[in-house]
C-alpha cells in the first residue's frame, strides 16, 4: 500500500487521541499502518504524553508519510479529537483508540460499504478481549442484530438500542466529514464517555447508515482505560457526574430534535438507562459521605425528574421506582 497525501485522494482520515498509551500502542500502530484501504490519512495528536507515546509516534511517521503527528497540553480526549477534525482532509473520518487493535480489512470494508451506498455512516462490529482471562465475546451477538441494508440514521439508532448490547462508541464507525462540519458536530469537552452523545446527535442528523456484523476492531479490556478503573469515594463522585450530565444531553437532544426526527421510545429509555448507572454506583459506593454525595447530586441536577420523564416500559419504570424509593430511604439515613 502507499497512501497518498493529496487532500483531493483521500478516503479516510483516522484520528487518534494519544495519552501515554503504553505498551499497546506499537501493535496498535502495527495493525493501523497494515490497512489494506488505499489513501488513508492517519492524524496522531498527542495529547500531552509523559511517557514515550510521542516519540513512538514520530517513529511511525518517519517511516510512513500518510501519518502526522501534532502535539498540545494535555486537554482530554474530546479536545484531541475536535483538533484532529480540524486539520481532516479524508471525506469520511473515525476515530480509534490508541491500545486497541484493528482487523487489516476493517477500513476497506467500511469504506467501501460507504462508497458503494453513498452512506453517512458505516459501522462494524466489534470484540471485546479481556486482557486477563483472554477470553473473547462479541459487542453485538448475532442473534441479537445483523447486518442491516441502508437505513437512515434515528432508524438504525433505534434498532441498535433495541437489541440492549449496542455500545455508543465512535471507534466502530466511519463518518462523513461533511455532515459533522454541517452540523458542527464537534466533542464536548472535559466529558468521560462523550461518544454517547456524539454518536447519538450523529445519527439524529445521518440519511444513510449501514451495519455490518463482520468482528473488525478487538477492544482491550483492562484496568488502564478510564472506563474500566475502579473508584471510590470523591473520585467516584466526580466520575458519576459524567453520567449525570450525558443523561441530560441526551434529554436535551431528544426534545431539541423532536420537530425534526421521530423520537422512537428507545430514545428516551436510555436517558433513563444512563442516569440509572448512577444509582446502581451509589450502592455499590463504600464510603457513605461519598454516597451522600451522589444522592445530592441527583436530587440537586434534577436527574429524578428527567428519570422520570423518560423511562418507558413496565420493566424500567419498576427499576425507576424501586431506585427512587431506595434513594429516599438512603438520603434519610445519612442526613
Amino acid at each position: 500500500m502507499t497512501p497518498t497525501t493529496m487532500p483531493e485522494d483521500i478516503r479516510l482520515s483516522a484520528i487518534i487521541p494519544l495519552y501515554n498509551a503504553g505498551e499497546m500502542f506499537r501493535n496498535f500502530m502495527d495493525s493501523l499502518v497494515a490497512q489494506t484501504l488505499s489513501s488513508l490519512e492517519i492524524i496522531i495528536v498527542n495529547d500531552g504524553s509523559t511517557d514515550n507515546s510521542e516519540q513512538v509516534a514520530r517513529e511511525y511517521a518517519e517511516k510512513h508519510q500518510h501519518i502526522t503527528v501534532i502535539s498540545q497540553p494535555n486537554g482530554g480526549v474530546s479536545r484531541a479529537r475536535n483538533a484532529g477534525l480540524n486539520i481532516a482532509k479524508g471525506r469520511y473520518v473515525t476515530f480509534p483508540d490508541a491500545d486497541d487493535i484493528l482487523n487489516p480489512q476493517m477500513y476497506q470494508t467500511l469504506i467501501d460499504l460507504c462508497e458503494q451506498d453513498d452512506l453517512d455512516v458505516a459501522q462494524c462490529n466489534g470484540e471485546r478481549y479481556f486482557v486477563g482471562s483472554e477470553k473473547v465475546k462479541p459487542i453485538i451477538p448475532v442473534d441479537r442484530l445483523t447486518s442491516t441494508a441502508v437505513m437512515d440514521g434515528p432508524i438504525w439508532l433505534k434498532t441498535a438500542l433495541a437489541t440492549n448490547r449496542y455500545l455508543h462508541v465512535v471507534w466502530l464507525g466511519v463518518y462523513r466529514l461533511a455532515l459533522i462540519k454541517k452540523h458542527q458536530l464537534y466533542f464536548e469537552p472535559g466529558l468521560h464517555h462523550q461518544d454517547i452523545p456524539w454518536t447519538t446527535e450523529v445519527m439524529f442528523n445521518a440519511q444513510r447508515v449501514r451495519y455490518t456484523q463482520k468482528i473488525l476492531y478487538r477492544y482491550y479490556i483492562h484496568g488502564q482505560s478510564i472506563s474500566n478503573q475502579k473508584r471510590t469515594g470523591m473520585k467516584n463522585v466526580e466520575y458519576q457526574r459524567h453520567y449525570l450530565k450525558i443523561a441530560k444531553m441526551l434529554d436535551e437532544l431528544n426534545q431539541r430534535y423532536k420537530s425534526k426526527i421521530k423520537i422512537y421510545s428507545e430514545f428516551p429509555r436510555q436517558v433513563t438507562r444512563e442516569a440509572l448507572t448512577v444509582c446502581h454506583s451509589v450502592r455499590r459506593e463504600p464510603d457513605p459521605a461519598a454516597q451522600k454525595a451522589m444522592i445530592d447530586d441527583i436530587y440537586s441536577s434534577g436527574t429524578r425528574q428527567i428519570m422520570m420523564r423518560n423511562a418507558r416500559g413496565p420493566k424500567q419504570w419498576w427499576q425507576l421506582l424501586l431506585w427512587l424509593k431506595r434513594l429516599h430511604t438512603l438520603r434519610n439515613k445519612l442526613a
